[in-house]
């Protein structure tokens, strides 16, 4: 097996730092992979992307160092295998709520006895070795997304999953399940985040967020382990308002916000 960044960060217990990639391109992920991530999380819920689109996009991310991650669309059996097959070595789960729900995320990625994965790594055992299928369990992470209040109310359960080593915080949808908003600055969402991450480290499970360079740095403090430091989109848009910027001697204004990932 190659190298694992993320994983080696999960052990180490140091911050993994990562690029979040919206937009169906090889290109685009090529020069992700060669930045230094520790991994790159292709977007399948909410990006544009397809899986006729992540399998070259996966190829590209070998050419790299960083761990190739996707966020599949849904808790569901049929994408979670397919993507893991293409060469993912993580896989990010949305709205995962409670025990079951995590339960069955851990089952879908991993080959029995431990879980219900079909054997056929179409693509993955050429590029991670002829041994892929016999170790692939102790080398692929599952990381349930935690982002309602109802995943909140069920934390303690789903950290004590097995299999779960690391969850991912959506900070959008888990300011809009409290009634707070998108981007809320309220006090109870930052005791909310500092209750994650101390379930986290009562369950030796490592807390993962949604970043930007604004606030990786806080919530690293914060005790944060993995966190998405950027996307593909946000990092176009503010680098071409700031040549604009540039262009015309003055400021210009910014019309847009990425999509919130």
């Amino acid at each position: 097996m190659r190298p694992n960044p993320l994983r080696e960060a999960f052990a180490a217990k140091t911050p993994a730092l990562g690029v979040w990639l919206s937009t169906p391109s090889s290109v685009t992920s090529e020069v992700a992979a060669r930045v230094g991530f520790d991994y790159v999380c292709i977007d399948m819920q909410h990006g544009l992307i397809g899986y006729s689109d992540i399998t070259s996009m996966l190829q590209t991310l070998t050419l790299g160092s960083g761990t190739p991650t996707v966020r599949v669309p849904w808790n569901e059996p049929g994408i979670i295998g397919k993507v893991l097959d293409a060469g993912a070595m993580a896989v990010i789960v949305p709205m995962v709520n409670t025990v079951e729900q995590a339960e069955q995320a851990v089952q879908r990625g991993m080959y029995p006895p431990r879980g219900a994965r079909s054997s056929g790594p179409i693509r993955v055992a050429p590029v991670e070795g002829a041994d892929y299928a016999d170790v692939a369990n102790d080398h692929v992470s599952i990381i349930p997304m935690i982002e309602t209040v109802e995943a909140m109310d069920n934390i303690d359960g789903i950290l004590s999953v097995d299999g779960v080593d690391a969850i991912y915080v959506g900070p959008m949808d888990l300011g809009v399940s409290m009634g707070l908003g998108r981007g809320t600055t309220d006090p109870s969402f930052f005791e909310a985040l500092d209750l994650i991450i101390a379930k986290c480290n009562e369950h030796g499970v490592v807390p993962g967020i949604h970043a930007n360079p604004e606030n990786v740095q806080s919530q690293i403090a914060r005790g944060f382990h993995m966190l998405t430091v950027h996307t593909d989109l946000s990092a176009m848009r503010l680098g071409l308002v700031d040549a604009l910027a540039v262009g015309r001697g003055r400021d210009v204004a910014d019309e847009g916000d990425g999509g919130g990932y």
